[in-house]
């Protein structure tokens, strides 16, 4: 059986003294996409667009330094803490959406301390745009052969020429195609129920780590070390999201009903 075989090079443009690369742009573009999404919505309520640029340096913040001390404290500590510099070498590799989730979520704490607007207010809206800026990436990460799912015989699985000659899932793409579904559903949610602060945030972060869970089977694992359980790292790390989403969702609904006509 003949597979799809990918050997992009991962770096797009090279100039010499500066290198674009794949991951880089697809990087960008997710952020560029949150930005128009976000300002679609502040439109939408008669919110003040200005204040968008401030809340996206928040988040391109947070996203990154979460996101890399994710990893590097979650999925290899022991290098990490024996090579403390290697800690800020970014251009390196290694993300972790749990990690950039937390961050993202300290960071809308701090700047709704500065702008007044209400934190789950907050938390409802940036979750939407997230979700695409996470299906971006993780067509990034396949650009660069990371995150390489586990050997396959499926007639869809691709080869990773720059890694091994195996076959193997392309669980980059699963998971970007599930994170454009749960951005397109968090936008019909938002719609339907944005009167019910944290109830677009719960639907979203109990879904995107579902997502997580189960794609989890078809990776290779990532951790540097054995959890001792039947589970992956990124799954022990998964459960705590989806059970706060479940709560969020519980809590919403239970504090906005709508109260009954005397």
């Amino acid at each position: 059986m003949e597979h799809f075989i990918w050997n992009i090079d991962p770096i797009l443009v090279d100039f010499g003294f500066l290198k674009i690369r794949w991951y880089g742009l697809m990087f960008a573009s997710g952020f560029v996409g949150s930005f128009l999404t976000m300002q679609w919505i502040y439109q939408r309520e008669g919110k003040n667009i200005e204040e968008l640029d401030t809340l996206l340096w928040y988040m391109v913040i947070a996203t990154i330094v979460g996101a890399r001390l994710g990893h590097t404290m979650l999925y290899d500590p022991a290098y990490y803490l024996s090579n403390p510099l290697k800690i800020l070498a970014v251009w390196e590799g290694g993300l972790a959406s749990h990690g950039a989730t937390l961050g993202i979520i300290l960071a809308l704490y701090l700047y709704r301390r500065k702008y007044g607007d209400g934190y789950f207010w907050l938390l409802d809206r940036v979750s939407i745009p997230t979700a695409l800026a996470g299906a971006l990436i993780r067509i990034g990460n396949f650009f660069n052969s990371e995150i390489l799912g586990v050997p396959s015989e499926q007639p869809w699985a691709v080869v990773f020429t720059r890694i091994d000659p195996l076959p193997r899932h392309p669980v980059q793409l699963y998971e970007a195609a599930c994170y454009l579904l749960i951005y397109g559903i968090s936008l019909a949610i938002y719609k339907k129920h944005a009167d019910k602060p944290g109830f677009v945030f719960g639907c979203f972060i109990s879904m995107l780590f579902s997502v997580r869970f189960v794609l989890e089977y078809f990776k290779t694992e990532q951790a540097m070390y054995d959890t001792g359980v039947m589970f992956t790292t990124g799954q022990l790390l998964s459960v705590p999201f989806v059970l706060a989403g479940i709560g969020c969702i519980v809590w919403a609904m239970k504090n906005h009903q709508p109260k009954p006509v005397a």
